[in-house]
This record gives C-alpha cells, structure tokens and sequence, in this order.
C-alpha cells in the first residue's frame, strides 16, 4: 500500500512539473531580421516571406521536412493519383476547417489555384509564368475529388502541388473582403494579404507590415495540435539588437547570424547556435540586355575574376558550399555536381576584357545593405577582385529592388529552391518564362527555348539530365548568373529550445508545427 502511494504521489508530482514546465512554454518569441509587408502564400516568393506560411497553411500534398530528398506524404490531399501524362486526381481531407471557422471544401481547393492560373491580379500573373507555367485548369469532380489538368504532359505534378504558391486558402472569405462577394477582385487580394487566414495548426490573430506576426494555436486543426499557445515574431533588424534580445531573454530564437558572431552565442551557457547549408544561392547577376553588358566576353570575365572560395573562407569561415553548377542536392537524381560550369580564373578573365574590348568604364553593382547576410561585404569584395583584373566598379547601395531597371548592370540577388527540382530554382529564375526574363534582364533565344522545353517537360530522367547540362553549358558561354555560394545560415537560441532548420524545407522557413519544436520551462 505504501509503495502504491508513493508512486502515485510521485506521478502526481512529475504531472505537476511537466504541467508546470508546459505552462511556462505556452509563448515562443522570435526576433528575426526583416518582417514580410503583406502575407499571402499564392502571391510571395521572397525570401523574407517564405519564413512565416509553413505554421498557418497547408499545401494539398505535404513532405517530410526532415529529409533533403522528396518524400511526400498526405496534406489537404489525402490520396492521388496521375490518371494521365496531362491529368492528376486527388481526394481532399473532410473535415478541416479555416481559422475563421468555415468548412474547407473542394470549390476552395479549386480558387486556390484558379486565381493563379486564371489570375487578373497582375502578382498572381507573374506567379503563374515562374511556378505554374503549365497548370491548365482545375476542377471538383465530385464534393470529395479534384482533378488538375496540365497542357503538356507533367513530370512535376507531387512536386508542384507541395508548393507554397498552392497553399489553400478560403473562396468565400476571400470574396467577401471588398467590393462584390460574388466576384475575386484585386482588392479582395489586397485585403487577404493583410488579414490572412489558412487551414493550419496556427492562426494569425495580428499581422503588422514589416514589423510584428503573432500566431496562435489553432484547436480546430485536423491534424497534431501546435505545441506553443501563442507564437510572437517581431523585427529586429540590426543584428545587435536581435544579440542584446536574444541574451536578455526577451526572445527564445533568433535569425541571420553571422558566423563571426556565433562564438558569442556558443560560449553563453543559456545560448546555442544551429545552422545549416540553406538550399539557396547567394548570386551575382547581369543585366544581359544593357548595351554596356552585352558582349559575353565581358559576363564571363566579371565571373572569372570572382574567388568564390575566398569568400566562403573570408566571410562564411569555409562553412558555405561553393557551388561547381546551379544544382542542390535536394534535386536527388538530377543533382549534378559534377558539371563544370563557373570557376575562377583571373589570367583567362584579363584576356576575355581585351577581347571584349573593355574601355575601362565603371561596372555598376548594385546591393542593399542587410537584406542578404554578407551581402554588402561580398559586394565590396568582389569590387576589389574585379580591380584586381582591370574593372572598375561603382557600388550602388540602395534599399530598393533594382533587378528590373534598365540601368542596372550587376547586382547581389538570390536563388532560392522553391521546389526541389532544377525548374525550382534555376528555372524559377532564368526559364524562358521566369523571372529575369520578365523583369527584362534576361532573353532566351530559340536554341536555349528548345533545349528547355525538353528538359522541363520530358518524364525520361536521362533526358532531363542531358538538356540540363546543355542548358548549364549555354549559362558558361553566355552569363546571366554567377551563383557565389550556398549560405550556411545560422539561428541563436535558448540552450532549452529544441529546434532547428530542416533540410526539406525551401529556404528559411520557420517550422514551428508539432515534433517540430520543444522549450522547457525556463
């Protein structure tokens, strides 16, 4: 009898901690460096904002973020299939709700890609070239069934139905916003960007632009209940204010940490830093449709002159990957490292300006100041790399996205992975339809149409991955890009935070769904 007492006091005090421990971590708070202007999953495709969409809405075919290569698992779908090269069906999960309370049914999986695919939101239009090029119509079959028809036969039809850009989101609700409830109007679009609402384990209860998101949990999710009762991301844009927030226990995690100031964090026995290779390149582009960027000569001179693995050593402390070609190794089969497709070579960079005839005229390259971690100073490195060989360079540090102006004739950017595939990345990019080429900087001619539209649309994979070193070797001989390196970037934290950034994901997602986070009672 006593032993039966004992052990029940002793589970009861356990319960007791455990509660104790659980109510101390209902909140998690986030500092990171830039906060998103708006928040609509079909219409983003910055960096900034594919941070904070993972917790409030679901994609129709979810993946097993912690694994690099595409393991795909039941979403808002709960089963597929690929009835033809050109058609996908799929049955959608009964029973989930959106965050305003209403039914999720297949009239909203069906607008959730209509507005993109039949988009008359000029945001949703250029979406729909870069990520969903070859979407042709959706349709309910039946209350329980949607089929997706493609033009041309699709070999990425899991894979595209994972994306952010299909997140679902709610018909009526979005309708109703302004204007005519009968009618999906921009304003509607305008509107949803500020008050979102989607079918995951978090809802956003406040959303200030550029500056504050909170979440909270979501009961009526249909799958694992969120671990945090409330979730606070603010903006901290200076680094030593997220530092100071960070060892002032004012916030549990935070964002964009240079590897010079990881020792800091290490050596603190409340803090840890965790990282990882991000699936995404830091760039340098060129605007190949300025007259002054014409000759190919003058690109691939500009990229010869570049020490890549002098910037990793130098700002990264060797912990970036240099790439040999635009490929990433969540790309699984048509992960390509072995194309030799940029290099540094400054002897054959000095004879490529003399036969372009370079005249000594200022290069102009264009950064912002923080919006890239390093990005000013692998600007003000490459100046001196570019000097080096003879080029003279005019640093133009600017707030403002400059990609699509004429004047512009390099500048840092980034290619992140939106899906995990060569057309995720480099093809979001530099497609024919992508978009560089929307923004006017970039123009395919026919040789480099053809050899794309094999690559993208064959369902044989030696195919693809023969176009895709055709397409890498017309990159070599004609440049738009130099990719630098795949950053190795790093998040600090409280030593009781249980979290850290999944290979899966597209790049800097913030995953604070259920098994994927723990904070012990501080």
């Amino acid at each position: 009898m006593l032993k039966t007492l004992l052990k029940t006091a002793l589970a009861a005090a356990l319960a007791t901690t455990a509660l104790t421990g659980l109510a101390a971590a209902q909140e998690l708070k986030v500092g990171v460096q830039n906060m998103a202007p708006w928040l609509d999953p079909g219409r983003d495709f910055s960096n900034v904002g594919s941070q904070f969409y993972f917790n409030a809405f679901d994609p129709l075919i979810g993946k097993d973020a912690a694994r690099a290569e595409s393991v795909w698992q039941p979403g808002i779908a709960t089963s597929w299939k690929q009835v033809s090269p050109t058609q996908i069906e799929l049955k959608i999960r009964q029973g989930v709700t959106f965050h305003n309370g209403a039914p999720m049914t297949v009239e909203d999986v069906v607008f959730s890609f209509d507005r993109i695919i039949n988009s008359t939101f000029p945001p949703y239009t250029v979406r729909k070239r870069d990520t969903l090029p070859n979407m042709a119509k959706v349709e309910a079959v039946d209350a329980e069934t949607v089929r997706i028809t493609a033009t041309k036969p699709e070999p990425l039809f899991e894979t595209l139905l994972n994306v952010q850009q299909g997140m679902i989101v709610p018909k009526t609700y979005v309708m109703a916003l302004t204007g005519d409830p009968n009618v999906a109007e921009p304003s509607d679009f305008e509107a949803f960007a500020l008050k979102p609402v989607g079918t995951g384990p978090y809802k956003i209860t406040e959303f200030v632009p550029n500056q504050k998101l909170v979440y909270e949990r979501y009961d009526g999710f249909w799958g694992e209940k969120a671990p945090f009762q409330k979730v606070t991301v603010q903006r901290i844009p200076e680094l030593s204010g997220r530092l100071t927030a960070l060892k002032n226990a004012e916030v549990d995690l935070i964002t964009n940490i240079p590897p010079d100031q990881l020792d800091p964090i290490a050596s603190d026995a409340k803090l840890k830093v965790e990282g990882m290779q991000t699936p995404l390149f830091h760039v340098v582009i060129f605007n190949t449709q300025n007259p002054k960027m014409a000759n190919p000569k003058l690109r691939q001179a500009l990229s010869y002159a570049i020490d890549r693995k002098t910037l990793n050593e130098a700002l990264w402390f060797g912990k970036a990957k240099v790439p040999s070609s635009h490929t990433f190794a969540q790309f699984g089969p048509l992960y390509m490292p072995e194309l030799d497709t940029f290099e540094y070579d400054p002897a054959k960079a000095k004879a490529l300006l003399k036969e372009a005839g370079y005249d000594g005229f200022p290069i102009r390259f264009d950064t912002q100041a923080a919006y890239y971690t390093n990005g000013l100073l692998a600007a003000q490195a490459i100046q001196e790399m570019w000097g080096t060989v003879g080029v003279k360079t005019q640093l133009n540090v600017t707030e403002q996205w400059t990609g699509s102006e004429p004047a512009m004739m390099a500048r840092n950017w980034s290619n992140p992975m939106y899906f995990p595939d060569p057309a995720g990345s480099f093809g979001i990019m530099w497609a024919p339809t992508g978009n560089s080429a929307s923004e006017g900087r970039f123009k395919a001619d026919e040789a480099y149409i053809a050899l794309w539209e094999k690559f993208r649309y064959s369902t044989d994979l030696a195919e693809r991955k023969q176009a895709y070193a055709g397409l890498m070797q017309m990159i070599k001989n004609d440049p738009p890009v130099l990719p630098l390196y795949q950053p190795y970037e790093s998040y600090g934290m409280k030593r009781s935070l249980a979290w850290r950034p999944l290979p899966g994901h597209i790049p800097y997602v913030l995953d604070f769904r259920a098994g994927r986070v723990t904070l012990a009672a501080r």
